[in-house]
């Protein structure tokens, strides 16, 4: 007698349910360096990036910009409307062209309460997300200008990620770069001249990341 094989369940993508699920939401589409959502906004609507890249900027009272996150593909950004924040607390702007999927707060809500394996990769996202606030923390307390650039690269690449690196990313601007280490353009060039000699580094269409800049991390 024979069996019945049994269904093989597929993976959750959290891309593809929000596109076909039903989840009321709307498909924007940015060009390069258009601002998504500005500090100071009210904040009632969380983004799902579908393609492109996007950086995260806070601005202080003095004027001065820190870029804290650039976002890839499959990123929530502006949750913290599910957190309780009122007005947005950083800046969004899209560094290529960019696709996002945006959901006004009360359907996120929704769907995170009806369904487990989105709520599951949210709360995983959010998670994660402090981490890293922690890390970059402890990052500008204690390590050097050269050590923080180098780990901004790593993570602009995706290493320590569940997913694969990518060897080569999208230019990135060295005003950028200097505004998540926290120095000044002209380190930022010295650092990346040295990183290209040493190998670590190569320019072909976008910044190419070799494993042994993560060398310049792990030195005492």
């Amino acid at each position: 007698m024979s069996r019945k094989k049994s269904a093989v369940k597929r993976p959750f993508n959290i891309g593809e349910y929000l596109t076909t699920s039903g989840v009321k939401k709307t498909l924007s589409h940015y060009r390069k360096n258009q601002v998504i959502f500005s500090q100071g906004e009210k904040s009632q609507s969380v983004f799902y990036l579908e393609s492109g890249s996007v950086k995260v900027s806070v601005t202080s009272s003095a004027g001065k910009d820190a870029v804290i996150a650039l976002l890839q593909p499959g990123d929530f950004f502006g949750e913290g409307c599910i957190a309780g924040q009122t007005l947005r607390v950083s800046t969004a702007t899209a560094l290529e062209r960019s696709t996002a999927l945006k959901i006004e707060k009360e359907e996120m809500f929704r769907v995170i309460h009806e369904e487990g394996e989105l709520a599951d990769r949210f709360i995983a996202h959010m998670l994660k997300r402090n981490v890293r606030i922690e890390e970059d923390l402890v990052d500008q307390l204690f390590n050097s200008s050269e050590k923080r650039l180098a780990r901004v690269l790593l993570l602009v690449a995706r290493y320590g990620n569940d997913a694969t690196p990518l060897k080569v990313v999208a230019s990135i601007s060295q005003e950028t770069l200097a505004e998540m280490v926290g120095t000044t353009r002209g380190r930022v060039n010295y650092f990346m001249n040295k990183f290209r000699k040493l190998g670590f580094i190569k320019y072909n269409g976008g910044i190419h990341i070799n494993d042994s800049l993560l060398k310049v991390v792990l030195r005492d």
